[in-house]
C-alpha cells in the first residue's frame, strides 16, 4: 500500500495569522489568493457602499455595510472558512465582532475579478446559499451586468440586469440601485 500524503487543512486562526501583505480567503480549509482589485472594481465598490450606507443611515436602519477587506466567517461552527466579500450588509449586530462578522450577512455583493470569475459565480455562490445569505449580487464590470440571486425566496436562477438598469434591493421594499448612475462615474 502506498501512503497518501495528507493535504493540510487550514483554519480561521491560520487566516488571522497571515501577514498583512497576503490577501487571501479560506474556503473549506484551503487558502485562495486574491489578486489586487482594478481601479474600476474599486470605484464600483465605493459607489455601491456609499449608496447602501446612505440609504441605511437615512432610514435609521439596523443594518451596517462593510467593504473588503472584511472577514466573514459564514458559520460559527465552521473554522475552515472565512471569506472577504466585496460588500457585506449585516442587519443582526450580534454577528459583528472586532474581527469582522460571524454568521451569514443578509446581503453580499461580489464584484467579479477577471483573474478568477468562477470563484464568485460558482464557489462563493454555493457557500453563500448554504450559509443562509438572503441576497447575493454578482457585479461584472467587464460585461456591465448584475446577477441577482434572491436566496431568501430560494431563487437559484439569477435575474440579470445591465449597467443601464435600476435594480431593486429585495430585502428593502423601497430601495433600488440605479446602475446607470454608477456607470457615469466609471
Amino acid at each position: 500500500m502506498i501512503p497518501v500524503e495528507k493535504e493540510e487543512i487550514y483554519t480561521v486562526e491560520d487566516y488571522y495569522n497571515t501577514s498583512n501583505d497576503e490577501h487571501v480567503e479560506l474556503i473549506k480549509g484551503v487558502f485562495y489568493d486574491m489578486a489586487p482589485p482594478s481601479r474600476r472594481h474599486q470605484r464600483i465598490s465605493m459607489e455601491l457602499s456609499i449608496l447602501i450606507g446612505n440609504y441605511i443611515r437615512k432610514k435609521n436602519g439596523p443594518c451596517e455595510v462593510y467593504a473588503a477587506p472584511f472577514g466573514v466567517q459564514l458559520n460559527a461552527d465552521d473554522d475552515t472558512t472565512i471569506v472577504e466579500p466585496d460588500i457585506s450588509v449585516i442587519c443582526d449586530k450580534g454577528k459583528l465582532t472586532d474581527r469582522g462578522c460571524t454568521g451569514a450577512p443578509d446581503w453580499i455583493i461580489e464584484i467579479v475579478s477577471t483573474s478568477n470569475p468562477a470563484h464568485d459565480y460558482i464557489r462563493k455562490l454555493n457557500l453563500y446559499y448554504k450559509a443562509g445569505v438572503r441576497l447575493y449580487w454578482i457585479v461584472d464590470p467587464d460585461a456591465e451586468s448584475v446577477a441577482v440571486y434572491d436566496f431568501e425566496n430560494k431563487e437559484l436562477i439569477p435575474v440579470e440586469y445591465s449597467f443601464d438598469d435600476k435594480v431593486d434591493v429585495g430585502i428593502y421594499g423601497d430601495f433600488a440601485v440605479d446602475f446607470s448612475e454608477i456607470k457615469k462615474e466609471l
